[in-house]
């Protein structure tokens, strides 16, 4: 099978995810359980009742997002007897995504992973004052002309390309009035349309330098494998396979574009066609869906997923 296994980034959370997967299969609630005990908190409480907006927080939404991820993995694993080592061309993840790809890859100790990412969420939240940065979404320009309309927009401060997410979608960060006029820039120069996003902070631009620095610290001090699977890095859109070079590129991240649509792009030119989504949502899919034509894409999130991917094995 040369699949690869995707892994989603912030925005894909919901109040309610992975709670199935942990009341069907003991697998599934062990992850969450260490989840928790590295957090010190019951992560679980805010990711199965809520407040939604309290799940929503950087901080919250990716260690658990990692988890759920990590949760029906550990369930294919268990009940449809994946072995990624043997059964994957590739592994991926959109930001912190790439995580939970590195923790499935068996770089990454699942508890090391979940402290990471809890730390990158509140380090990312508290690099910027709420109101300096902003991000937009920029739809029907392809990636170059998206980054000139960013580039005329700047005027001197920072406003650059957070994700290339393919299908012409492109979001943009920065500083917000530099944003705020790439928006109005983007719809004379043929965007269908482009929006002001609702987010807390400006990811993926050179506003997070705190961030990447607090980051980079963390990560000196974390033992780090050799993955058994290629892990795609978002910044290079190539395997990486060093240990050193991961933990580089982990924290040229915060600053630098998600290139998703060349991640894609990479895994498809090297005879993949068929992704499976691994956590809550079906956004990655969709986006795969407009970059790699015929391409087949199952989300694996539920007890119905499992039994559909273990159909597809059969």
């Amino acid at each position: 099978m040369a699949a690869a296994f995707v892994f989603p980034g912030q925005g894909s959370q919901v109040v309610g995810m992975g709670l199935v997967l942990a009341n069907a299969y003991p697998q599934a609630r062990e992850v969450f359980d260490e989840v928790d005990d590295a957090l010190g908190e019951k992560l679980t409480a805010i990711m199965w009742e809520g407040p939604a907006d309290t799940l929503t927080l950087t901080h919250n939404a990716q260690p658990a997002l990692l988890a759920v991820s990590i949760a029906a993995l550990r369930v294919l694993q268990a009940e449809a007897g994946l072995n990624l080592a043997r059964d994957a061309a590739f592994v991926a993840g959109h930001s912190l995504g790439e995580y939970s790809a590195l923790t499935a890859a068996g770089a990454l100790p699942l508890a090391n992973a979940a402290r990471l990412v809890r730390l990158r969420g509140q380090a990312m939240q508290k690099a910027v004052p709420v109101g300096v940065g902003a991000m937009a979404a920029l739809l029907g320009l392809e990636f170059d002309d998206a980054v000139a309309v960013a580039s005329a927009a700047a005027e001197g401060q920072i406003c650059q390309a957070a994700n290339d997410n393919g299908g012409g979608q492109v979001v943009i960060s920065g500083e917000k009035a530099a944003v705020e006029r790439a928006v109005e820039l983007a719809k004379t120069r043929g965007a269908k349309r482009a929006m002001m996003l609702p987010v807390s902070a400006p990811f993926h631009c050179k506003l997070m330098q705190p961030a990447a620095d607090v980051m980079a610290q963390a990560l000196a001090g974390i033992a780090i494998k050799a993955p058994a699977v290629a892990v795609i890095a978002n910044v290079t859109a190539t395997p990486v396979k060093e240990p050193q070079e991961i933990l580089a590129r982990l924290v040229e991240q915060v600053t630098g574009t998600v290139r998703w649509r060349e991640s894609v792009s990479y895994m498809a030119g090297h005879g993949t066609k068929t992704f499976f989504e691994i956590g809550p949502g079906k956004v990655l899919g969709g986006l795969i869906k407009r970059i790699v034509d015929g391409s087949e894409n199952l989300a694996i999130g539920t007890p119905q997923d499992v039994e559909t991917f273990q159909r597809t094995r059969a």
